[in-house]
């Protein structure tokens, strides 16, 4: 796994990328993509920080793991690419700033759109097994990710955080609540959907915080 990633995140990752745990990890991804399928391309792996750089971040969404079905993963939390038929926690997404905006179902689940303009969709874990959910769970990407989120909450203000589902929720001990707006819900997924991530009104409170603090919204 060579490590090309975008500057402003480079310069403070550095140490991470230095310790053992990334060592370690970056031998078992090498490995698991010589020898399995695994998504998304290499070339994705670091997709959300190429399209949001820590210096331009607004929102962070947080996923759990990248989409494991051929053709999905991108390297951006709950995007799909163009083509690709919404899936169904990213259909709830879509249906909840349709009822808290009143936007139309985009024609595609690409989020680059987002990415561009500082949302950070990052998952807990950058890479996994074809159909296998999880399989690349415990192996170091978390320690990293964890790294990434204290580093946005460390070095800038006034970032919405959203936090959806209890997985996500636990990550709000990385993030200091006193210079940044965490919102939770119930994650997206069908499963959970209902028990009120539907009703969050999660995008116009984002906006409505960034507007507050003199930054342009989010075009959702």
């Amino acid at each position: 796994m060579n490590v090309k990633i975008e500057p402003s995140w480079k310069k403070v990752l550095e140490p991470v990328f230095q310790s053992e745990s990334f060592i370690n990890l970056t031998s078992f991804v090498k490995e698991e993509y010589s020898r399995e399928d695994i998504f998304p391309e290499g070339k994705n792996i670091f997709n959300a920080f190429w399209h949001c750089p820590l210096d331009q971040i607004k929102v962070v969404i947080l996923g759990q793991d990248p989409y494991h079905g051929p053709g999905q993963a991108h390297g951006l939390s709950f995007s799909v690419k163009p083509g690709i038929p919404f899936p169904p926690s990213l259909l709830n997404i879509f249906k909840e700033i349709k009822n808290d905006l009143g936007k139309d179902l985009p024609s595609n689940g690409d989020l680059t759109r987002w990415a561009d303009q500082g949302v950070f969709l990052l998952n807990a874990t950058l890479t996994v097994r074809a159909h296998q959910a999880g399989s690349h769970q415990k192996k170091g990407w978390e320690e990293f990710t964890d790294e990434v989120i204290k580093k946005v909450s460390e070095k800038r203000d006034h970032v919405v955080f959203l936090l959806w589902g209890a997985y996500a929720q636990k990550k709000a001990e990385l993030i200091d609540a006193s210079k940044h707006l965490i919102l939770k819900a119930p994650h997206p997924s069908p499963l959970s959907a209902h028990r009120g991530f539907l009703g969050c009104g999660h995008f116009s409170k984002s906006n409505e915080y960034l507007i507050s603090k003199g930054i342009n919204p989010i075009e959702w």
